[in-house]
């Protein structure tokens, strides 16, 4: 009689538990009316531009005021902004290009002055104020709440027909939408949010419009401060696409209802959310927040100092099993990149098979002897719709089975074929993909998916043909150390990536040595493990097969313990640092 196996432990919704501040949750607008209403004279609702802010100003309205003042009134006309914008947002569906300027960028002076007088002169008079909007805290000082967003809840609601801030443009293509959010919207909203941190009343959390929650700045402030000096795990998302599979159903225990989940997001703190739960109740906020408030200690010196308050690893998993492969793709070059988008690092990553069924694939590099003409003549007629794209006629195809490490520094073509489940460690950039070819496939919206050949021909390295990639990317490994307790090995990643992977196959606990530097692991093998503290400074930690968590830099050494009675692997990912 076969054995039916364990049910996974693995947890869609983790919650990290912030000490002392147990009452810190206020639950529902009753509850955050009644604690706001005797502040004053003035309440300051800044903003995260994605809230609902229709559906928030009706229940704050309630709070007893005089007179209310919408920041949205100092804000320059939504065409001046679209064409200020223009040359970042571009006319491309995914790709813009970085902008670095700030809110005061699409703000009129003269309206902000004439909002931030009739502010002052009605508190001068004794009068009730209530400021809400995006930019708030420019016009007037009081009593400061700040209404945050996760980045998937925004992305869900530009699907859902929501508008771009100070736009008008519901029913435009959601990709577009997302773009402009992440190339534009979110990097000056984060920026304006991180220099309001010290000074933020209380938080308010409205991504679930059916239960909203509040907790006081000085709770989220230490939340996030003790986050940084312990193991923690990112909340994932999950989604469905054309190629997607059936594994991360019942691993990762979600809706078995749902026709396949494709992508998960599952260590990427510039897209995944954070649960801060104080034992009442939790809320929701943006990973990034952890990164832009504790940048140091979370990162380390040497990885702060080389990438600001940026996380540059991300995990991530690609199903396929019972899927289709994924798209021919390439990643550019980090000078490209830069020139091209204005990003200073480009996504290197790698796909490490956490599982697969017989006849997986993975396509990897060029075969010798291709006529770099001839392909890029293919690739182009294919997409025309005039011939199928022979992949394998240019592509290199290798077997791919459970615990393989295929390498894939930027500008090496490659896509993981069908029936493989893929833990994707990379560098951070978002959706720098350059797809060539997707098997003449429509997405999810019907519409064509982006192919980007134009890009694409300019950072294939054309020298990455078999016998190199065969040397350099598929299963590079070799030993660290070795005895009775752990097996440690090195399996990538390529000397021209800044990312290095170890894997540890432990019977029954490992010291790990983390080099001032933040690490990213994943639990690849074995149902469960403990992260425990060598110093005693932070309580265990436990993780399950396929979780990703985080160990910040400030934690120094630390160990993996195997609870089981068979033997666990454990990949950990962390930044090299740079050769003297």
């Amino acid at each position: 009689m076969k054995e039916k196996p364990m049910k996974s432990l693995y947890d869609p919704h983790p919650k990290t538990k912030i000490n002392g501040y147990p009452d810190a949750l206020i639950d529902g607008w009753d509850a955050i009316r009644a604690t706001l209403q005797p502040q004053g004279p003035t309440l300051v609702f800044d903003t995260y531009p994605g809230v609902y802010d229709e559906k928030v100003k009706t229940e704050l309205k309630q709070i007893p005021h005089d007179v209310w003042i919408d920041a949205i009134d100092m804000f320059k006309a939504k065409e001046t902004i679209r064409e200020q914008l223009r040359y970042h947002i571009t006319d491309d569906r995914i790709f813009g290009r970085m902008y670095y300027g700030e809110i005061d960028n699409f703000i009129v002076p003269e309206k902000r002055a004439a909002l931030q007088a009739r502010a002052k002169e009605a508190a001068e008079a004794g009068q009730r104020v209530i400021v809400y909007g995006y930019g708030a805290s420019l016009i007037a000082t009081g009593t400061l709440v700040y209404l945050d967003m996760a980045r998937w809840e925004i992305t869900l609601r530009y699907r859902n027909g929501m508008a771009n801030f100070q736009e008008d443009n519901f029913d435009e293509d959601a990709l577009r939408k997302i773009k402009r959010g992440f190339f534009t919207e979110w990097r000056v909203a984060d920026k304006h949010k991180r220099s309001l941190f010290d000074s933020i009343d209380y938080f308010l959390d409205t991504n679930d419009m059916d239960h909203v929650k509040m907790v006081a700045g000085e709770a989220v402030r230490a939340g996030l401060a003790q986050m940084a000096h312990r193991p923690f795990r990112l909340v994932p998302y999950f989604d469905p696409g054309v190629w997607g599979g059936q594994w991360m159903k019942d691993v990762c225990n979600l809706d078995p209802d749902k026709e396949n989940y494709a992508w998960s997001f599952d260590g990427v703190p510039e897209e995944n959310s954070i649960y801060l739960d104080f034992g009442n109740g939790y809320i929701e906020l943006p990973a990034m927040d952890l990164v832009l408030y504790e940048p140091k200690p979370l990162l380390g010196a040497s990885v702060y100092s080389r990438f600001g308050a940026e996380f540059p690893i991300r995990f991530d998993f690609l199903d396929t099993i019972g899927g289709q492969n994924l798209s021919l793709q390439v990643h550019p070059l980090t000078e490209y990149i830069h020139r091209t988008f204005g990003m200073a690092y480009t996504q290197d990553e790698s796909y490490y098979i956490l599982d697969a069924k017989d006849g997986a694939t993975v396509y990897l590099g060029l075969k010798e002897g291709v006529d770099k003409e001839q392909m890029i003549a293919d690739l182009y007629a294919a997409n025309r719709g005039e011939i199928l794209f022979d992949a394998e006629k240019y592509i290199n195809k290798f077997p791919a089975k459970k615990h393989d490490h295929f390498l894939i520094p930027a500008g090496t073509c490659h896509c993981s074929g069908a029936d493989a489940m893929v833990l994707e460690i990379s560098a951070t950039p978002y959706c720098f993909t350059f797809k060539l070819w997707d098997w003449a496939r429509v997405g999810l919206d019907g519409l064509p998916r982006p192919v980007h050949i134009d890009h694409g021909k300019q950072n294939i390295q054309w020298d990455r043909t078999t016998k190199w990639v065969e040397d350099n990317l598929v299963n590079a490994v070799y030993t660290v150390r070795e005895d009775e307790h752990v097996k440690e090995e090195h399996t990538g990643l390529h000397e021209l990536e800044y990312i290095e992977t170890r894997r540890l196959w432990i019977e029954d606990e490992a010291l790990v040595e983390n080099e001032d530097n933040v690490n990213m692991l994943n639990l690849i093998e074995g149902q469960m493990a403990r992260i425990e503290s060598v110093d005693g400074s932070f309580e265990p930690f436990e993780v399950h097969y396929a979780e990703t968590f985080i160990v910040p830099a400030s934690v120094k050494n630390y160990k993996i313990v195997n609870p089981t009675d068979s033997t666990i692997g454990v990949i950990r990912a962390y930044v090299r640092k740079p050769q003297a």
